[in-house]
């Protein structure tokens, strides 16, 4: 099977395929610039679909780099013997991204089946200076179908990569069954956790104590992570599956959970869902169950297509909600629901269904309806990768991997999970920093995360009185500009360079953060305030306006909010050097009359 259908600028052809199933291309033109090439399958009667690519040649002009949902640091264009980029509904998403040297998007494409196991290729090929493009469908095995219907959007405008990636994120969304969950306010506020702080060493009475400081300092919400259900402190997985409290360190959940909440903090509780723990009592009733067993973790993955496993699943924390008045759960692990080659497309047994992807949607839809009906406002955090457009269905949190003391790898991930989660609150991953660290370099762990929700994971009651003085006052400055940081036009710069100037404005308000020492544009009117921080521990930021902004107050903190500067400065066009304390911030603001 070969068929081929012309959009704007590309001749997409369809390769592979099989007698069992009939091939269409239709073509639809959303705007000038954009379009949408859907591809049907029918056969008649259901049958396994062949392994199927669509593909396209770019020509490799004002290429700068290209960006894709686990690019993490590599930003470099790749050749066309590449293998490309993996997609499914719990690992990253279908969409890449080639961009020019002035942040100018030059093709974003993305496929609208955000479910099954997807590939996606856009490799330099060297004898034409093109890319050779491709998103290829059933890769892996699956269940018979005999129906199917999948849409490739392509996007050639000249606008900036990250506007073309939040129109991918916003077509995803508008299909019927990926409607994102609400995200309740208490997702978009600071959270302590207690991962890098307490590791599996929990005390219910130091957790509480440090409870009571977070809600002091501004924190919200607790994450109680790892280390709750077991005695063990060995940081493997086999006493998982029976998630109940461990009697030798909490031994009253309910009591424990209500006096973290009469501090002021909601209550999440951290769960590696799809592990059945070697030593675990369940263990008997599921090892027969399993997708797999990973030796080093000491435990097995559930195999979600026996219903019995999602029901099991789900009244777990159905049960911890309703017994221990929980406000939210840290789902972990749900990237690791696949199947082995030898194991894809099984229907015995008892299975109800030959999909691994279907039987997870059922497990957390499943999941998330019953402790909707319970707690509207529950939260629901997911970690990097497995922040796809489907998962907006269910979590309404998406945090950064795991990147412990990076500064910089903090940054890309948060806002590589900015650019497509829409509404969906972004987090950083936990906060944490050496106790001998200065002030200033502690406080670019959480400058780096900015344009994210922090979740702080240092123990407070130890901290240096400078660095909680630093913390304080950039929980404040978090909080009280959370409207443009978060719900703001984001603007991340220069990608190629992982973010070194990132933006976010409303109409009164532009908030830049500067990684690196460089010339910061601020071009058209300049809002009421513009608030520009210094993400390096260098003692200068320049501004270069295109306009005469006219007398401007100038104030400048320190990274304790500190002021060591304020004056009354004519910001006229051109270059302003300006001196700032290192993790500082210039405040630059409207002369009320």
């Amino acid at each position: 099977m070969k068929k081929s259908i012309v959009t704007e600028k590309y001749e997409i052809t369809l390769e592979g395929g099989s007698t069992d199933f009939e091939a269409a291309l239709s073509l639809e033109q959303l705007e000038s610039g954009v379009q949408v090439v859907t591809l049907r399958l029918t056969a008649s009667v259901p049958a396994l679909p062949p392994t199927l690519s669509l593909t396209w040649s770019c020509k490799a002009i004002d290429v700068q780099g290209l960006w894709h949902p686990a690019a993490e640091r590599s930003r470099g264009l790749i050749p066309d013997w590449w293998e490309g980029f993996t997609s499914r509904s719990t690992s990253s998403a279908p969409v890449v991204c080639l961009y020019g040297n002035r942040g100018n998007n030059v093709l974003s494409f993305a496929c609208s089946d955000v479910m099954n196991p997807l590939k996606l290729h856009a490799g330099l090929n060297e004898e034409t200076a093109s890319f050779h493009c491709s998103v290829t469908l059933f890769s892996e095995p699956g269940a018979p179908l005999a129906f199917y219907e999948a849409r490739l959007r392509l996007d050639s405008r000249r606008i900036p990569y990250f506007q073309a990636l939040a129109g991918v994120a916003d077509w995803w969304a508008g299909f019927p069954g990926h409607e994102p969950a609400p995200v309740p306010d208490a997702a978009r506020e600071p959270m302590y956790s207690t991962w890098y702080s307490f590791h599996q060493q929990l005390t219910p009475e130091a957790v509480e104590a440090e409870c009571r400081l977070a809600a002091e300092l501004g924190c919200k919400a607790v994450i109680v992570d790892d280390g709750w259900q077991t005695s063990d402190a060995s940081r493997g997985y086999a006493y998982c599956g029976d998630w109940k409290a461990s009697a030798g360190k909490i031994s009253d959940m309910k009591a424990h959970v209500a006096a973290v909440q009469e501090s002021g903090l909601k209550y999440m509780l951290w769960y590696a869902v799809p592990f059945i723990g070697r030593h675990s009592r369940v263990w008997g009733g599921f090892k027969d169950k399993l997708l797999y067993f990973h030796e080093g973790f000491g435990a097995g993955v559930a195999d979600p297509r026996y219903p019995e496993v999602r029901e099991y699943l789900t009244g777990i924390y159905e049960q911890a909600l309703l017994e221990w008045n929980l406000d939210g759960f840290k789902l972990d692990f749900v990237d690791s629901f696949y199947a082995l080659p030898e194991d894809a497309g099984k229907t015995d047994g008892g299975r109800d269904t030959a999909s691994v992807p279907v039987a997870v949607d059922l497990l957390l839809g499943g999941i998330i309806n019953r402790l909707r009906r319970l707690k509207p406002d529950i939260l629901i955090e997911f970690r990097q990768s497995y922040i796809g457009p489907l998962m907006r269905k269910y979590g309404n949190m998406f945090r950064a991997g795991d990147c412990p003391n990076d500064a910089v790898q903090n940054r890309i991930k948060t806002i590589d999970i900015r650019l497509i989660c829409g509404n969906t609150a972004a987090h950083s991953d936990m906060l944490m920093w050496n106790l001998e660290e200065s002030a200033e370099g502690a406080a670019l762990q959480f400058i780096n995360v900015l344009f994210a929700v922090p979740q702080i994971s240092v123990r407070l009651a130890e901290l240096p009185q400078p660095h909680m003085e630093m913390l304080t006052f950039w929980l404040g400055f978090w909080r009280g500009h959370r409207d443009v940081l978060l719900e703001g036009s984001l603007e991340p710069w220069h990608p190629e360079l992982l973010y070194p100037l990132v933006m976010a404005r409303n109409s009164r308000k532009l908030i830049a953060a500067a990684y690196l020492d460089m010339v910061i544009p601020l071009t058209g009117e300049l809002p009421e305030e513009v608030l520009v921080v210094n993400g390096t521990l260098l003692t200068r930021l320049v501004l270069e306006l295109d306009r005469d902004a006219g007398q401007r107050r100038v104030i400048i903190c320190d990274c304790q909010g500190n002021t060591v500067s304020q004056v009354l400065a004519a910001m006229g066009k051109g270059i302003h050097v300006l001196e700032v304390p290192a993790a500082g911030v210039i405040a630059v603001q409207a002369v009320v009359t």
